[in-house]
């Protein structure tokens, strides 16, 4: 079937290409509002009896971090503040956002909050968290007959 064959619907050959434009010009501008939302970035690892945080804070002291661990969620909470610059100085790019931020994660079970461990070692906060022995798997010996 040729392309004068097809009805002419009213489209626009160039929507599509436009459309693809404005989201590659969306995700190379920078820090925008749904990446504020994800700061900080956080990978977590699964052990069998634990689990381990890490949150990547470039620019953040420690003293600006709080944690809190309320049941099986573990909140990150803190501000970035921005780096003093002169009055009459004009960006040529801005990127980092700068201000409070919080980072609410559901643990896959239950923690003993005395033995939760936190380290931050340049700029990168590791969160260690042990899983309650209460809710630890218990192997069953299966005893023969």
């Amino acid at each position: 079937m040729a392309l004068s064959e097809f009805p002419r619907l009213g489209l626009d050959p160039f929507l599509e290409l436009r459309r693809m434009q404005s989201e590659m010009n969306r995700l190379f501008s920078g820090f925008n509002a749904a990446a504020a939302r994800e700061f900080p970035p956080i990978n977590i690892w699964l052990g069998e009896n634990s689990v381990v945080v890490t949150a990547e804070l470039p620019g953040v002291s420690r003293e600006d971090v709080n944690l809190n661990l309320q049941d099986e969620v573990l909140t990150l909470e803190g501000a970035r503040q921005p780096q003093l610059r002169q009055q009459d100085v004009k960006w040529h790019r801005r990127e980092r956002a700068y201000g409070s931020f919080a980072r609410t994660v559901q643990l896959p079970f239950r923690v003993d909050p005395e033995k939760v461990q936190a380290r931050y070692t340049n700029g990168v906060l590791e969160i260690e968290l042990e899983r309650l022995e209460a809710d630890r798997p218990k192997k069953i010996q299966i005893r023969a007959a």
